[in-house]
């Protein structure tokens, strides 16, 4: 069966890039010396783009199913996804024009992963941008009042919804392949020698 390398059909790298993870496996990486400061706060960072955007994702559905009402979901939500996807997008830029060079020069052979995870970034950027225009009509429809047909306020929230859920089921997947394609390189040869 061939590789896909679809962001939305893919269950991780391609063989050829795995190597490092097979000979340092995801169980072996919190206990390894050369997990240094740098790796361990990007991984931070990983699990807190996924936390925060389970946590969006069960707000919603609670406001949607109206266990919270309108003024504390919006209070609460609003500025968490602008965090979310403000910082999300500078990862991506910071990855893309720092730390993927840096590993490319490390270890050439990884390139192909480097240039699919940019391509991700590419696809997810796209999302954010759905993601940041659905919710932005979300809560106006939901904040417009009785001006507003009820149904366009339901529609608006399943269009975000939809958008929100394609972009953190790309995420998580995407996290995944990033991790496995940069960690076991660290463990490999070390953060110093990296460069990082």
């Amino acid at each position: 069966m061939k590789q896909s390398f679809d962001l939305d059909t893919r269950t991780g790298l391609p063989v050829d890039l795995t190597e490092l993870l097979r000979k340092y496996p995801r169980e072996t990486w919190t206990d390894h010396a050369n997990l240094g400061a740098t790796a361990r706060f990007w991984l931070q960072r990983h699990d807190m783009f996924r936390e925060l955007g389970a946590a969006m994702q069960e707000a919603l559905s609670q406001h949607r199913e109206g266990e919270v009402a309108l003024d504390p979901f919006r209070r609460w939500f609003a500025p968490r996804l602008q965090f979310f996807l403000t910082q999300l997008e500078d990862h991506h830029q910071i990855e893309d024009h720092h730390y993927f060079p840096v590993f490319v020069r490390a270890e050439s052979r990884l390139s192909p992963g480097f240039e699919l995870l940019e391509n991700d970034h590419e696809v997810i950027h796209a999302d954010l941008m759905a993601v940041a225009e659905t919710a932005n009509r979300f809560l106006a429809e939901e904040t417009g009042g009785g001006a507003v047909p009820p149904d366009a306020a339901r529609y608006a929230g399943d269009a975000y919804a939809e958008a929100s859920g394609r972009l953190l089921d790309r995420l998580v997947r995407h996290l995944a392949d990033e991790e496995d394609l940069i960690i076991p390189l660290i463990l490999d040869r070390g953060e110093a020698a990296i460069g990082i």
